[in-house]
């Protein structure tokens, strides 16, 4: 069995953790920014089903 000692055992975890926060980090980022993609316009369709009852008009 092959051994890398305390050293290589740190090191490897510093590393798992970083991927983890950074795969962590993108994927709130992703759900910030990509939620009002979806999210606009479902309640322009709404806003259409609804018949417009409800609508600001300008």
């Amino acid at each position: 069995m092959e051994s890398h000692g305390t050293l290589g055992t740190i090191w490897a975890s510093l590393g798992m953790t970083a991927y983890y926060m950074a795969l962590i980090w993108i994927n709130i980022l992703l759900g910030l920014f990509l939620s009002p993609l979806f999210m606009i316009p479902i309640t322009w369709i709404q806003d259409r089903m609804r018949g417009n009852r409800n609508a600001v008009k300008a």
